[in-house]
């Protein structure tokens, strides 16, 4: 590959990420491509391969951040049409430039005063440098696992009491023969000789240096020369686990719920990332939440909210008695307190429990005779606010 290819290429789009990509976000493309296409994953593919090369180019130059700064530069640079052939001096062109000139070799000369004194093949060859040995955030030590998101579907009352329950995942995990190092047991993979561990080497173009996966160890840093023959090299396999998972009183629908160090295994003994848990609660018949309170409405009789009654309600832990008191309006709320859900400091919310008087739609001649007699000996509602906007309008 020319020097020239190398200023052609989009890292960026290479890992499928924007320029304003922080190093996490980088990171996480990177670690996904390479999972997909590494070549002990997709043997005998040479696209999985090129794109393993790719990607593995693109994230040693953009996970570091002076590489990072000084490739946006020179991007910049280009795109802005700063070196175009023919420009003039302190015009909008910049200085005059021919691309031969910077594949050609050397700079002539004492270098460009724009970048203190060095030449551009300096410039360049300072961004692609592969150094003497591994570099800040190349891909050479233990790296953390992927996180692993699931669902649950819990009952109303278990989650507003809490409740344990088992938890069976079928996800990647660390092979139990080898214990993730990818060798038959009783032998150990060894360094690979030809990078030395670091996964990479540097090779040399012209006035460019730059770094690539070693083809050895598909950049790895370490070969295995007698596999596992359970998971044939790769130190993980899909398998099911069995977790007992913790949901606390009061848990709400749609909360997710961490659990650090039960995601995927990480690479070369890095650690495993996080398990999250996503909670579902199914509706209930009589109560539904708001916030810390729980809710419940209750039909009562028009005899009842006139003379008042004593009220039996369930709770989730049994049944109160609310007083309900003479002359109660349909809609209000009575408080029964302490029957909620339990507040994560501990006090527990309050169920609020709505009166709703029923009007009945049939009455016997008995009844509707009583109720006649009733509306003639009542006093009238008090309208008086209402008649007057209504004369005022007619």
């Amino acid at each position: 590959m020319g020097s020239k290819d190398w200023l052609e290429k989009d890292f960026y789009s290479v890992l499928g990420v924007s320029k304003s990509a922080s190093s996490d976000e980088i990171k996480k493309a990177y670690r996904k491509i390479a999972r997909e296409s590494h070549p002990d994953h997709n043997p005998g593919d040479t696209q999985a391969e090129d794109r393993f090369k790719s990607a593995s180019e693109a994230y040693d130059v953009l996970s570091d951040e002076r590489k990072r700064g000084e490739y946006d530069e020179m991007r910049s640079l280009f795109g802005s049409g700063a070196f175009r052939r023919g420009a003039r001096p302190g015009g909008p062109g910049g200085y005059p430039f021919d691309p031969s000139d910077l594949f050609g070799g050397a700079t002539q000369g004492g270098g460009d005063r724009r970048f203190g004194g060095a030449g551009f093949s300096d410039l360049f060859s300072s961004i692609f440098s592969g150094g003497g040995g591994p570099g800040p955030g190349r891909r050479t030590g233990p790296t953390q696992g992927r996180d692993v998101e699931t669902e649950v579907v819990l009952d109303f009352g278990d989650a507003v009491r809490g409740i344990t329950l088992p938890l069976s995942l079928r996800a990647p995990g660390v092979c139990d023969t080898c214990h993730g190092n990818g060798a038959r047991p009783g032998t150990q993979p060894r360094t690979c000789p030809h990078c030395q561990g670091s996964g990479l080497v540097t090779r040399n173009q012209g006035s460019f240096s730059f770094s690539e996966p070693c083809r050895e160890c598909q950049g790895v840093g370490t070969i295995v020369e007698d596999k596992c023959p359970e998971c044939h090299g790769t130190g993980g396999v899909t398998k099911t686990r069995t977790l007992n998972v913790r949901f606390p009183a009061g848990v709400a629908d749609g909360q997710r719920i961490r659990l650090a160090g039960r995601g995927e295994p990480g690479e070369r003994g890095g650690p495993a990332g996080d398990l999250f848990v996503l909670v579902k609660v199914r509706g209930d018949d009589l109560f539904g939440r708001t916030g810390d309170d729980l809710t419940l409405t209750v039909q009562i009789s028009y005899a009842e909210a006139v003379f008042g009654t004593d009220l039996r309600v369930p709770t989730l832990d049994g049944a109160v008695t609310l007083r309900v008191p003479p002359g109660t309006p349909s809609g209000r709320k009575l408080r029964a307190r302490g029957k909620g859900v339990t507040r994560r400091d501990g006090q527990p919310g309050d169920l609020l429990v709505t009166l709703e008087v029923v009007v009945p739609k049939d009455l016997s001649e008995e009844a509707r005779e009583a109720l006649e007699n009733f509306a003639k000996l009542a006093p009238p509602p008090d309208r008086e606010h209402i008649d007057a906007r209504v004369r005022r309008s007619e």
